[in-house]
């Protein structure tokens, strides 16, 4: 299962998938010529949590994603315009898995290109600190002696 949408920028891409994500054909995919830096961040399930209220930290055993596929790409290719405005770059792709993922397996991964490399880098940590903000993709964490879904920006 893949969904995706296509943008006036041809090398543009936001996509959901329940199969494993290709951290290197992500990052390639948005290489144009005039570009010098790609930044890309490879965001996977993490073994320990720490919760924010508490201060304590837990085994995580294995993570769970879900969204509303069709506006979660929807606000990713918004997320890709905004960014767009903001910051000398040149292509973003965005890829974010859904399903069960096991400690270790990649949930999203973001490539952004650009001429040089400071417009990659902060537009890449605007792109991910924004979609955990406003894309309706849900996590739940799954422990040994429970689970909790998260919500928002961490």
């Amino acid at each position: 299962m893949a969904f995706a949408q296509t943008t006036e920028h041809s090398l543009d891409f936001a996509e959901l998938t329940t199969g494993p994500v290709d951290i290197t054909s992500v990052a390639r995919r948005v290489v144009p010529v005039e570009c010098g830096a790609t930044v890309t961040l490879d965001g996977y399930a993490r073994g320990l949590t720490k919760d924010k209220e508490t201060g304590e930290t837990r085994e995580t055993r294995y993570l769970v994603y879900e969204a509303y596929e069709s506006m979660a790409v929807k606000e990713m290719y918004k997320l890709i315009e905004q960014a767009r405005q903001q910051f000398e770059i040149s292509n973003i792709g965005i890829v974010h898995r859904l399903g069960k993922l096991e400690i270790g397996e990649t949930s999203v991964v973001i490539s952004v290109s650009a001429p040089h490399r400071k417009a990659a880098f902060a537009a890449c940590e605007w792109v991910i600190r924004e979609l955990k903000r406003t894309v309706p993709i849900w996590k739940k964490e799954v422990y040994a002696d429970g689970e909790v879904w998260v919500e928002g920006a961490e």
